[in-house]
């Protein structure tokens, strides 16, 4: 492949992770707008994030292994495409029911882009320069996910809520005029869909799903906990399932290899358990400190930056000397950051949220382009997209975990429609209900501590890889 049509390609991915990124975050600080201008409540408008964490959990296996079949080029442009519409449509819906299906239409665009970026990253780079180029990825997907807090919050305050997703519209047909230049459409055609094992699968983390944000939404009852069950049980049929048919969803003999095993496991519990430490951040800015929700992204805006600028390099080491220690160490500084978020009182300096902010990037620029270098690295190159759509669907579902655990931890403490308010900054929190809900942040630290720890052991072993010289 050319050099121009290698940066080509490698431009058009960061672009599709920037904006992937950019919409799991840009809805939050709109969630009051949304809410009056839509006339609904917040119980309501919140599903604008929810829906959208939870197509893409469920699509992008599915959607890489379709890539596998008939193109991830194609599919991915195709998903390009569907995003772009989604977004203007929800620019122009006119009401809460119809946003909410149309950021479910803008996620299947997304998750399309998600499942098969990491495939196409592996088909067109050099194992030697994996690590590089998904260190890009992962500076799109910060860039995208700060960019998201601090627009959502300026689009929303002196353009409206509906120029968010607007916003989304030009970028995306341009990206699909590139991708229609640019992108080959390799695909692995002695492969056959798993119609069975998708639709299981789907079923499977739709319970799941849905289980858990009812039970942060509306505490723990006989409803949602049949509802996880019935997830299990048909998690149980799923494997079962996937044992038995000659072309699996997902080829659960892929998981002998220890390797992407534990580094697919690692993506999951450090999304899980690092994800809700900034919405627990959030929390205590907005409804302890009081800040405005704007501000108060502004204080996590440094750890972004610092992980965008060196994610690459970051990468170029794992290429060098394997992933291992590079991501496990990432994984520490993130323990070590909410070491420092525990330490926070009704009266720490905002410094203190900048300096782990910091140790956050660094940790997150070390961790993501090292660990999805080795699940890459270790799949064969027939099952890519398959691979890359479990990757992107197990960090997901780890962020919907944690988006969970936070609401959870904090309504122990204070009302569950307080915590809401809260998230969102329409609430802010007086006298003793602060000494309470901080009662509750810590505990979600300490929680959070735990299941990283759980990620580093996980990381740590996976087994050590070929380190690769370079003369470069």
């Amino acid at each position: 492949m050319e050099n121009t049509h290698g940066k080509a390609i490698l431009i058009l991915m960061v672009i599709g992770t920037f904006m992937g990124a950019l919409d799991t975050t840009i809805v939050l600080l709109a969630l009051p707008d949304i809410t009056g201008g839509l006339s609904t409540n917040l119980s309501s408008s919140i599903w604008t994030i929810i829906i959208y964490l939870l197509v893409v959990s469920i699509a992008t296996t599915q959607l890489g292994k379709i890539g596998d079949i008939y193109g991830r080029g194609k599919m991915f442009n195709l998903g390009f495409a569907v995003f772009t519409v989604g977004s203007a449509l929800c620019g122009f819906s006119p009401s809460i029911g119809a946003l909410i299906g149309f950021r479910a239409l803008q996620a299947t665009g997304g998750a399309l882009m998600q499942a098969n970026s990491g495939a196409i990253i592996a088909d067109t780079t050099p194992k030697e320069h994996r690590g590089k180029a998904f260190g890009y990825l992962t500076l799109g997907w910060n860039v995208g996910g700060m960019f998201g807090i601090v627009l959502g919050g300026i689009i929303t305050t002196f353009i409206g809520w509906r120029y968010i997703f607007l916003i989304n519209v030009p970028v995306g047909i341009i990206a699909t005029i590139i991708g229609a230049k640019y992108l080959t459409n390799k695909r692995s055609t002695a492969q056959k869909i798993d119609i069975k094992g998708m639709a299981l699968l789907g079923l499977t983390i739709t319970a799941l799903s849905y289980s858990l944000i009812d039970v942060a939404s509306q505490g723990a009852s006989i409803y949602n906990g049949s509802l996880f069950l019935a997830g299990v049980f048909l998690g149980l049929i799923f494997i079962r399932n996937e044992k038995r048919t000659e072309s699996p969803t997902i080829d659960i003999a892929a998981f002998k290899n220890r390797i992407l095993r534990n580094s697919i496991l690692a993506a999951f519990f450090q999304s899980l358990g690092y994800l809700a430490v900034v919405f627990v951040v959030i929390m205590y800015l907005q409804g302890i400190r009081g800040l405005s929700p704007l501000s108060a992204s502004l204080l996590l805006v440094p750890g972004y930056v610092v992980s965008s600028m060196i994610s690459p390099y970051m990468g170029r080491l794992s290429d060098r000397f394997g992933s291992r220690v590079i991501a496990t160490i990432g994984i520490l500084l993130m323990v070590l950051t909410v070491g420092v978020y525990l330490s926070l009182t009704l009266t720490s300096p905002l410094y203190v949220v900048l300096v782990a902010s910091v140790f956050s990037g660094i940790g997150g620029a070390m961790f993501w382009p090292a660990n999805n270098r080795a699940v890459m690295s270790n799949a064969s190159g027939t099952q890519y997209g398959s691979i890359s759509g479990l990757l992107r669907t197990v960090s997901n579902l780890g962020t919907i975990g944690s988006f969970v655990l936070s609401l959870v931890m904090a309504s122990l403490f204070v009302p569950r429609q307080v915590a809401f308010e809260v998230f969102v900054g329409t609430s802010k929190l007086i006298g003793g209900v602060s000494n309470a809900f901080l009662g509750g942040i810590d505990a979600a630290f300490v929680l959070s501590i735990v299941i990283l720890l759980i990620a580093a052991a996980l990381s740590l072993t996976r087994g050590k890889e070929t380190a690769i010289s370079q003369s470069n």
